[in-house]
């Protein structure tokens, strides 16, 4: 079962590269093997670099599920998830996921993430896009008023 919900990730990838919709990558999301959402990457045509394929099968899922937890779920992608979609599968809370192409079969597509994975390890101030942290007097209060909210969806 497994291999055939991948092989229609891997399809969608395909397609999406002859069909010009992005790049070559496909995810589709199962729940109960039953189909909740397919997409292929829509970088290009919708011009949001967040558009891969697995967050966009995840935004179809939870809207088709009408929940933002996709637990019970299970993410088919072509490729090994980058770290930005890593973090999305993660807070979707998805239960496992199949890949069949790894980050190093990506890479020689020249689609090289390795220089994110270690941007992770470096100091924020010190990363390619340096990052500042600004100690402002009020900076806390959003997580002071979430922390006193009674009728807060924790998620």
């Amino acid at each position: 079962m497994h291999e055939k919900f991948l092989q229609q990730a891997v399809g969608l990838a395909s397609d999406n590269v002859t069909s010009g919709q992005g790049g070559p990558y496909g995810a589709i999301i199962v729940k109960d093997n039953q189909l909740i959402a397919a997409s292929g990457n829509k970088v290009s045509c919708m011009l949001d670099p967040t558009a891969h394929a697995e967050i966009v099968a995840i935004r179809m899922a939870c809207k088709e599920l009408n929940d933002f937890q996709l637990r019970g779920c299970i993410l088919y992608t072509s490729c090994e998830p980058c770290p930005m979609c890593l973090g999305a599968i993660y807070w979707a809370r998805l239960a496992k996921v199949y890949y069949a192409c790894n980050r190093f079969d990506a890479a020689t597509a020249n689609f090289d993430d390795s220089f994110i994975y270690d941007e992770i390890l470096v100091p924020p101030s010190k990363r390619a896009i340096a990052m500042y942290h600004l100690n402002l007097p009020n900076a806390l209060q959003p997580f002071k008023l979430w922390n006193e909210k009674s009728d807060k969806v924790v998620y």
